[in-house]
């Protein structure tokens, strides 16, 4: 018997989850499904990206649709398109062998026209980005009346992008919902004030400690280097990985496109995403790197929050992120799926300070490389 089966999951489900080689629950799995199968009231869940956050809402939320009723019954609100492309992809892939559940995925950046036009099909749940969810909502191009269940995903980097006011809109028109799930990887003075206005005083919380969020199939690595030694030993490690695909991290935008431009040169095929591609620019990089056309990314912590991309072997740090959460961000990228995956950090100067306060809260050990 499937360990999913025991925490409530149809067999249905489990049988396409199971195709995508997703067959062990994750922490964060073991944990939230039998909340949101139980009971689908408001729950605010802190989490990273990567632990497998979109089983835990996407399942319960599957479950709860009649698809009988050709009325949208759920809403998903993500901070980017890329995001909302995603996770309407990974609900159609999980009911292949289940009920019909049509889900609709709305965004900035592409003809409204088109999302109207999609919407007056039948649609059960819909993922979207704030602001486009407002503008389809002004044209009364979608009918929210119906919706019983309101899931936030990434819900700090939605207000970190200014959708405050959106969101206020959105959780006031849909006030006869049964449920809001909010997942954050923080929980700040904004994050808190939308749980204290929009959910209820009765909110179950669950907060993961450090070694549950981290994903226990990623291997972390350090190599001590000088900062000038950095490129050469980034290319040897990317000719060494064969056909394997990963990503490259940089904290400063010059940073990153100056590592891609030494990649590309060497003949290391790589895009780059920085703060100051524009969103055609930007969808073109992702698209060729989903494609094969480039086998590696290298990215600012800021431009790559939104984006899942699937089959990375491993994660490289050209430094370590400022910031704690960003290297759970970071190295989440990679062992997705039930996969093991790489994470390696090149360390100079008093990064190894910062690498062992890493290895203290996330309960982590990083290997010599």
């Amino acid at each position: 018997m499937s360990e999913f089966s025991t925490l409530g999951v149809s067999d249905e489900l489990i049988r396409g989850l199971n195709e995508l080689g997703i067959v062990e629950p994750t922490e964060i799995q073991l944990k939230g499904l039998p909340l949101l199968l139980d009971d689908t009231s408001d729950l605010v869940c802190r989490s990273e990206t990567g632990t497998g956050k979109t089983v835990t809402f996407g399942i319960p939320l599957l479950q709860s649709i009649d698809p009988s009723l050709a009325r949208i019954q759920g809403l998903i609100l993500v901070p980017t398109r890329e995001l909302a492309k995603q996770i309407a992809k990974q609900l159609f892939k999980f009911t292949k062998y289940y009920h019909k559940v049509f889900t609709e995925a709305v965004y900035g950046g592409e003809d409204i026209a088109l999302h109207v036009q999609s919407l007056k099909r039948t649609t059960h749940i819909v993922v979207a980005t704030p602001g486009r969810l407002i503008d389809l909502m002004k044209l009364k191009a979608v009918d929210l009346s119906e919706v019983r269940l309101v899931v936030l995903d990434e819900a700090d980097e939605m207000l970190s992008r200014g959708f405050g006011a959106e969101l206020d809109a959105i959780l006031t028109h849909t006030r006869h919902r049964q449920g809001t799930w909010l997942f954050s990887a923080t929980l700040p003075d904004d994050i808190q004030r939308l749980i204290t206005n929009f959910m209820s005083h009765k909110s179950r919380h669950l907060m993961l400690s450090g070694n549950e969020i981290m994903n226990r199939a990623i291997t972390h690595y350090f190599k001590t280097c000088k900062i000038e030694e950095k490129f050469g030993i980034i290319e040897r490690f990317l000719r060494g990985r064969k056909d394997e695909r990963g990503m490259i991290f940089c904290r400063s935008r010059a940073g990153a496109v100056n590592l891609a431009e030494h990649l590309n040169q060497a003949g290391l095929t790589c895009g780059v995403l920085q703060g100051d591609l524009s969103q055609k620019e930007r969808e073109r990089v992702m698209r060729m790197f989903k494609r094969g056309e480039t086998r590696f990314l290298v990215a600012t912590d800021v431009a790559a929050r939104g984006i899942d991309i699937e089959n990375l072997a491993f994660v490289i740090h050209h430094q370590l992120p400022d910031q704690l959460e960003y290297y759970t961000h970071r190295s989440g990228r990679t062992a997705r799926a039930g996969k093991s995956g790489v994470s390696l950090a090149l360390i100079s100067g008093s990064d190894r300070k910062r690498m062992e306060l890493i290895e203290a809260k996330l309960k982590i050990r990083f290997r010599q490389f």
